[in-house]
């Protein structure tokens, strides 16, 4: 019996989930689960990264009192944020949050002295306002003292394990989120660190999923008492991970990581690059055994994780399932919101957001917290339309229905409503994706799966799949019609 762990760090909370492999089987638990808080100090929102470590630690220490011999382990988390370490060997500042306000305008200024074609055409990556390239752009334009100290860049996984293990590397799959990777070179692209005037020393030398990155350092296995086990790059944004995790029986598939952001789309062998993709803001993000994710974000569930603590504020508690119960007794498909705009990026009240924007596009605004979730998630599963759309137009893919992975799984009416909107079946399952994507690129490294398709299968066999067929489709067909025309979505 092979016992490893994954780590798989969310933009709300972490967790830590041990595998096993038993006869082809995989069998996981959830050792450890954390609360990922960002913290607001002053006028800024940052990540805490060390409590994130110590959080690392405590995982490793219940497997510890659990008696229970690791192989290994390996890292996931969100993309686009970082850390500097500085040339004495130590963190240089603590990590920004990707929705801190320091990039505002950054995106628009560095396309004023950079022409968007050129940064899509070097990179392949969809331009949001939080990408790292707009994070260091805006750090240098205020003269931080962090790029003065700094002198390596190690994204949140790449900056954990170097704590755990001493070494610095950079990981392939958060690497591409940058915008800095040049995914036909298979490298930094030197010109936009030269039109940008970044240090080519500042960004090391990039692994690929399933190569071993290092082992616990001394230092590390002396404070807990453990082996100096091995730590892998796996593929460490967590939609890499989701996505080795899609249990899909044919090379062509489309898969929805959901939760609090949404991430839709397919896996290519080659980034594509032409002008429609930039035009439709997708994405190339590297994935697992040199395939690109040609996806889209989506805000997500964000916006519904902002209205519960809006509501939570004001002395109203609702659980989860709760807001969704309350939501399948609100009026249907009577109010839309596009869940991209900005409008919604930001922290703050979104119910508040939500009642503005229907001012904004004439509609009448919710009645009530059914109404508001109904709006969200209605919105959310009508935007999927739209992705999945486009991503079968930009690919040259037809699918035959929609593989939904992550926690969002949990929530059944978005599921069902996934299904009508989209006008075919919506296969739910596993919901901790991410986490069994880390385990599954374990294992194979370690030559347990011959590939990621023996992985698939496996998977596959060993977690419950739901399928919901849709329903209604006459309703959701006019009600795409309505939403295209309220949004603005171009074809």
């Amino acid at each position: 019996m092979s016992s490893i762990l994954a780590f798989d760090l969310g933009a709300s909370s972490g967790r830590a989930l041990l595998g096993r492999l038993t006869d082809g089987k995989i069998e996981v638990e959830e050792l450890h689960r954390f609360p990922n808080d960002p913290v607001q100090a002053g006028d800024r929102l940052y990540w805490d990264i060390l409590r994130l470590y110590h959080e690392i630690k405590q995982g490793l220490l219940k497997a510890k009192h659990r008696g229970i011999d690791l192989q290994s382990m390996g890292i996931d988390s969100w993309a686009v944020d970082f850390g500097f370490i500085g040339k004495n060997g130590e963190l240089a500042g603590n990590p920004y949050h990707y929705r801190d306000r320091h990039t505002e305008e950054a995106m628009e200024r560095v396309m004023a002295e950079i022409p968007a074609g050129v940064i899509f055409a070097r990179t392949g990556i969809q331009f949001l306002p939080f990408n790292t390239i707009y994070q260091l752009y805006a750090l240098k334009q205020a003269k931080s003292p962090v790029l003065q100290e700094g002198s390596r860049l190690l994204m949140i996984p790449d900056l954990l394990r170097y704590f755990l293990t001493g070494e610095m590397h950079n990981e392939f799959t958060n690497a591409t989120t940058t915008q800095l990777y040049n995914p036909v070179t298979d490298d930094w692209d030197p010109e936009l660190l030269r039109l940008l005037d970044l240090p080519r020393s500042w960004f090391g030398n990039v692994l690929k999923p399933g190569e071993l990155a290092g082992r616990l350092q001394p230092s590390v296995c002396e404070e807990l008492g453990v082996a100096s086990i091995p730590v892998y790059a796996v593929a460490e944004h967590d939609t890499g991970s989701a996505v080795a995790a899609v249990p899909a029986t044919e090379k062509s598939f489309a898969y929805l990581s959901c939760g609090t952001w949404s991430l839709m789309g397919t896996e290519v062998d080659k980034p594509v690059l032409h002008e429609l993709a930039q035009k439709l803001n997708f994405t190339n993000e590297g994935g697992f055994g040199n395939t690109f994710r040609l996806l889209k974000n989506i805000m997500g569930l964000w916006i519904l994780q902002e209205c519960r603590r809006e509501w939570e504020r004001e002395g109203r508690s609702y659980s989860f399932p709760e807001l969704v119960q309350l939501a399948s007794n609100a009026k249907p498909l009577a109010t839309f919101i596009d869940p991209d705009d900005d409008l919604f990026l930001p922290p703050g009240d979104m119910p508040a957001r939500i009642a503005e924007y229907c001012r904004r596009t004439n509609q009448a605004e919710p009645d009530g917290v059914g109404e508001i979730v109904r709006c969200i998630l209605e919105s959310l599963a009508l935007k999927y339309r739209y992705v999945f759309e486009m991503t079968e137009r930009l690919s040259g893919q037809s699918f035959g229905g929609l593989h939904m992975v992550g926690g969002g799984i949990q929530n059944t009416l978005l599921c069902q409503w996934t299904a009508n909107a989209i006008g075919k079946p919506v296969w739910a399952g596993p919901s901790e994706g991410s986490a069994i994507g880390n385990l599954a690129v374990q294992w194979i490294a370690q030559g347990a799966f011959a590939d990621i398709w023996e992985a698939r299968k496996a998977i596959r066999e060993s977690f419950p799949v739901e399928t919901y067929e849709p329903s209604d489709s006459e309703l959701w067909v006019g009600a795409y019609k309505r939403f295209r025309t309220l949004t603005g979505l171009s074809d």
